[in-house]
């Protein structure tokens, strides 16, 4: 017996596993991740990168806290948009998608088209948030925790369906490893660690390195990025890790006002301290600032 909650997650995995046979993500823009421990200021770092890398711009939020959405002055639970077929519906998460995708209008109004079509155009309709600066899906809350099958399978499908339409698809992963050791995305061009400067950020870069080789997921390049905290000597030892250290986010106290008041982080000054870091990190990733 099928369960009517199971519809969902069942026809995302039919879709995933004929686009793993018939299409593959080398058309894709360049895919970025950015990890690291819980409160080394990850988001931060995704939030103010978003400012500076180059459009198209594709924004995957799976972190359950949606912390991302927030910090670029956008309250998802609020945003509506008009689908093709005209319907004024909210914004979705992917979470939401795949719990309601047995909802009959919406599937409905793609009529006989094959799974493999209308996943994408629901993906479209429902739960890409466009703005001027970039498109931004969100994974949502409601995952159990540890279970990310129908999350893999997701983004399996998000990245090789849409991910040619964008020149850098960036996305902001939960803190710590689980999501690693799930392998939700396999191949990734370039991942960023955002560490704090302590013994347990050096243990945890050597851990990303062990999980990814053990599971099979694949990156380019590996940057390590400090936090607010890093002094010089911090540095200095980070820089001794013969890992790529590509600097740290400075303090900025525009910055902590901005995220108190729940205004975007996109407003901050260019000149301010934090945006000035952002531009010296990405210029040494090599990355063109769009």
């Amino acid at each position: 017996m099928v369960y009517e909650e199971n519809i969902g997650e069942m026809i995302i995995s039919e879709a995933t596993r004929i686009q793993r046979i018939t299409t593959t993500t080398e058309n894709a823009g360049r895919i970025i991740m950015a990890t690291g421990r819980g409160g080394t200021g990850k988001t931060t770092f995704v939030a103010l990168l978003s400012r500076y890398i180059k459009s198209p711009l594709l924004l995957l939020d799976i972190d359950p806290d949606q912390s991302l959405a927030a910090m670029l002055g956008i309250d998802i639970d609020t945003v509506r948009k008009t689908t093709e077929a005209g319907r004024d519906v909210p914004i979705k998460t992917l979470s939401d998608l795949t719990h309601d995708i047995e909802d009959e209008d919406a599937f409905m109004e793609l009529a006989g088209a094959p799974v493999t079509k209308k996943l994408p155009l629901l993906l479209q309709w429902y739960t890409q948030m466009h703005t001027d600066r970039f498109d931004l899906m969100s994974l949502g809350p409601k995952w159990t925790e540890g279970d990310y099958r129908t999350a893999n399978n997701v983004f399996e499908f998000i990245i090789p369906s849409i991910g040619e339409n964008y020149a850098n698809i960036l996305i902001d992963s939960p803190a710590g490893l689980e999501h690693l050791n799930r392998r939700i995305v396999p191949r990734i061009n370039d991942l960023f660690i955002v560490v704090d400067p302590s013994k347990k950020s050096i243990a945890h870069i050597d851990r990303v390195r062990r999980i990814t080789q053990k599971v099979g997921m694949t990156f380019e390049r590996l940057f390590i990025v400090g936090n607010y905290e890093f002094d010089t000597e911090a540095e200095k030892i980070m820089e001794s890790t013969g890992e790529t250290y590509l600097g740290k986010m400075d303090y900025d106290a525009g910055l902590k006002k901005h995220n108190l008041l729940g205004k975007s982080l996109l407003d901050l000054p260019d000149d301010s301290p934090a945006c000035q870091s952002i531009k010296r990190i990405i210029a040494g990733a090599g990355y063109e600032v769009g």
